[in-house]
């Protein structure tokens, strides 16, 4: 029995959407990061990128356990000596509750030249309205 390695001619890349109201950040990061990667394909080839795009919708609604809206950090260097920021969650949260989806996605990605390929098909929107109904996503359920 042969093993099949996916070409680039395989890639059939589908569009999926997440709902992320009332969720938890962690069960549907792990899920957008599978889709992302195209482990949920049997053609995956860990060198080829097979991935899915994937559009997650009310992405302030995200729920988080435990006292993490207030004690979870995210940590930011400007390069220069001393100029380190810490932002809370509740803060990311007001201004651009879509960083705390891509955040979560991001540190479940591997590390690798793909990373932000990979990325760039995760489209985050605030409220329940995106611009992508023309290529007809499948609802994903987490």
């Amino acid at each position: 029995m042969k093993t099949i390695s996916a070409k680039h001619s395989d890639i059939d890349r589908k569009w999926h959407i997440v709902d992320a109201e009332g969720r938890h950040l962690g069960r549907i990061a792990t899920e957008i990061a599978r889709r992302l990667t195209g482990k949920n394909k049997p053609l995956y080839t860990p060198h080829i990128d097979l991935g899915d795009f994937v559009i997650v919708v009310n992405a302030e609604k995200v729920v988080l356990t435990g006292n993490k809206e207030n004690s979870k950090m995210y940590f930011k260097h400007t390069g220069y000596t001393g100029n380190e920021s810490f932002t809370s969650v509740a803060a990311v949260r007001e201004k651009h509750p879509e960083r705390i989806i891509t955040s979560a996605v991001s540190g479940m990605l591997p590390k690798n030249k793909m990373r932000d390929r990979r990325l760039t098909r995760l489209k985050v929107y605030k409220g329940p309205d995106h611009p992508h109904t023309a290529q007809k996503p499948e609802i994903l359920s987490v």
